[in-house]
Parts: structure tokens; C-alpha cells; sequence
């Protein structure tokens, strides 16, 4: 969260000038199979997703943008590469913010047209410079991908866009390489544009190397006040992305207050005689997009033996047994629920602490 960065506007949402660092996700869906596609958004709601990125490969896609932002009331952004043709289709179906690439869509015209539809419309262009699509005379200017030049591929594309009088700019530069990623955003910072960047580090990997992957580098740059919005480019369900990118903020307090909901479980043993992932999963999805001043911490243990001790600071817990579960208040029991009741028993307790 940088004070130094302009304020854009994405639909309902804000970044940049010391707002909140908004969390991203985006669509594994088919954007043309409009139900399937709207299911998603809204489990991404779900669990505290800020703005929803959508996939534009065709112009049936991007018409049935249309159909989506009627929908739901999430803030969305059509991705578009290569066909200028599909950012203007998306404008003119409600996109409320479209990302590009500048360099990828055509000469200096197509890019006007878009900047220009896109400041009729009061939308943002979040440029988009990844380390496997930089230009060609840059890769031998510098010898390959390297720091400078992405930074000198986001600088040019944004001054593409300025000289078409359009400033509602976002910036996002990423590689698949961590400390890449993140000496690139700490030198387009150093630049002091003024222009909010969008942090990740992209083509992560599956959930386990993708989270300790971006985890690294957004925590560097997160604690140095870089970004304004991040995302966890993860190959899996979304879903994940967004708790993880909550985590962090959570845990770095990033996110305007120390207030929320924090999750603790244990990593359970032979002891343990429930699916543990599952449930623990299941409450994760129920609690990550609750809206509180106070920290309230949960605590899921996996057997009754330390699971009361361990997590005396929790507010509310739970600890597994034989076909039933212990409630539990920092550290004091309070009763027993049959395993089939917990979740429920458990989720009314957290709604009673809010």
C-alpha cells in the first residue's frame, strides 16, 4: 500500500494513494459458458475476492462479458492479448477496467482507440509486461530478461499511452523468476510514475510451490510498501489464490486494520480419525470474507490430547475425537458436538464473536 501512487478506480473498488491493497483472482472458467463463469466470481466473493480478472479470446467472449457483468456486482477485468478489437467489445459490454499489452496489440492506432474508449468510459488499462513476452529489441538491448528491461518495456508502453492524453494507468511486471519479479517492481517504483502497481509473480506453480514462491516475493515487497494490489498466479483453484493472498495480509497487517479472521490447525497425526483437510478447508471458505474491526482467531485441532492446550489463544475451537468433537474458549471446553454437527455448531459460534 503506497501513499506515493495515484488513485485508480476499478468499479466499487480503489487502489492506489494509501488505499487497502486489493486482492485479485481470476476466472478458470470458460468466459463464453456465462453460468459456469458467474458461479465462479461469486465463490471468489465468497471468500474476500476484491476484483475478478476474465479471460477475452474471441468476441463471443467478450459479448458475453456482457451477460457476466450483469450478473454479479464484482469489479471486473477483461484480459485481452493480441486483437485490439476484443478490448473495445469489452469496454462497450462493462468492463470496468481491461488489461493489455500495448506492444502486442498492433500499431499506434489500435492502441488509441483503445486508450480513447477506455477514457470515454472512465475505466483504467492495467498494463500488462511479462518477463515470456518482452520485445524483441529489448532481449538484445539487455542480453535476455533482466530488471531494466522490463522496467524500460512498462515505461515505454505507458508513455505510449500517455501521448493519447489517457493517465488511468496501472502497472503489472512479472516474470516467473521471484527475485526478478521483485528488483523489477523495486526499479519501476524507484521511477516515481506516480503509477500503481499490480505485484505477483506469474506462472507460480501448483498451490504448495506457487504460495511459498509468491509468498517470498510479495512479502519483500509488501514490507518495503510496494503495490497496490496483488494477486497468487496459482495452477489450481482460484479459490486458493485468494485465501492465500488474504493470509498475507493478514498476517502482514497490510489490509488498513489489524481486525479479521485468523485461522490456525494443526498439521494432524496418526491420532487424528477425521478428514481433517476437508473440514478445516470447508470452514476456511466460510470465514475468509467475513468483515470485522476485532482479531478473532479459530483454532482446529486434529485430536483432543494437546488440541485445547496448543491453541489457548484461540477465541473459538475445536478439537477432534472419537465420533465427536470438543468446543473449546481459550483453552477452556465448553462442550461436545457429533462430528456431523460441528461445522454448523462451529460457524454459529465465530457469527456470535463478530
Amino acid at each position: 500500500m503506497s501513499d506515493s501512487t495515484r488513485l485508480i478506480k476499478i468499479g466499487a473498488v480503489e487502489i492506489g494513494a494509501g488505499r487497502p491493497i486489493a486482492v485479485q483472482s481470476m476466472t478458470k472458467t470458460d468466459t463464453r459458458d456465462v453460468q459456469s463463469t458467474v458461479r465462479q466470481i461469486r465463490e471468489l466473493q465468497d471468500v474476500g475476492c476484491d476484483i475478478v480478472r476474465l479471460s477475452v479470446v474471441d468476441m463471443e467472449a467478450a459479448r458475453a462479458f456482457g451477460e457476466i457483468r450483469k450478473a454479479v456486482d464484482a469489479p471486473l477485468v477483461a484480459d485481452i492479448h493480441f486483437d485490439y478489437r476484443l478490448a473495445l467489445e469489452s469496454i462497450r459490454q462493462g468492463a470496468d477496467k481491461v488489461r493489455i499489452n500495448p506492444g502486442n496489440i498492433g500499431d499506434s492506432e489500435r492502441v488509441r482507440q483503445v486508450a480513447e474508449a477506455a477514457g470515454e468510459r472512465g475505466i483504467p488499462i492495467r498494463i500488462g509486461v511479462n518477463g515470456g513476452s518482452l520485445e524483441r529489441e529489448l532481449l538484445v538491448k539487455y542480453g535476455g530478461v533482466t530488471a531494466e528491461a522490463l522496467v524500460e518495456s512498462a515505461v515505454f508502453q505507458l508513455e505510449l499511452l500517455n501521448i493519447f492524453g489517457f493517465y488511468d494507468t496501472v502497472i503489472s511486471i512479472k516474470a516467473s523468476d521471484v527475485q526478478l519479479t521483485v528488483d523489477a517492481c523495486r526499479l519501476f517504483d524507484s521511477k516515481k510514475t506516480g503509477v500503481p502497481q499490480h505485484i505477483g509473480i506469474t506462472e507460480a506453480g501448483t498451490p504448495v510451490t506457487g504460495i511459498v514462491k509468491s509468498t517470498v516475493g510479495l512479502y519483500e515487497l509488501l514490507r518495503e510498501g510496494i503495490g497496490d494490489t496483488i494477486r497468487y498466479s496459482l495452477t489450481g483453484d482460484p479459490i486458493d489464490e485468494v485465501i492465500a493472498a488474504r493470509t498475507l495480509l493478514q498476517t502482514l497487517e497490510k489490509d488498513g486494520c489489524s481486525g479479521g479472521v485468523e485461522l490456525v490447525s494443526c498439521p494432524t497425526c496418526g491420532r487424528c480419525r477425521v478428514d481433517m483437510v476437508d473440514f478445516v478447508r470447508g470452514i476456511e471458505r466460510h470465514i475468509y470474507n467475513i468483515k470485522t474491526n476485532r482479531h478473532i482467531k479459530i483454532a482446529i485441532m486434529g485430536c483432543a490430547v494437546n488440541g485445547p492446550g496448543e491453541a489457548r489463544g484461540a477465541d473459538i475451537g475445536a478439537a477432534f475425537g472419537d465420533g465427536r468433537a470438543a468446543l473449546f474458549k481459550h483453552g477452556k471446553i465448553l462442550y461436545h458436538v457429533p462430528m456431523p454437527e460441528l461445522a454448523e455448531t462451529l460457524l454459529k459460534e465465530i457469527e456470535q464473536l463478530l
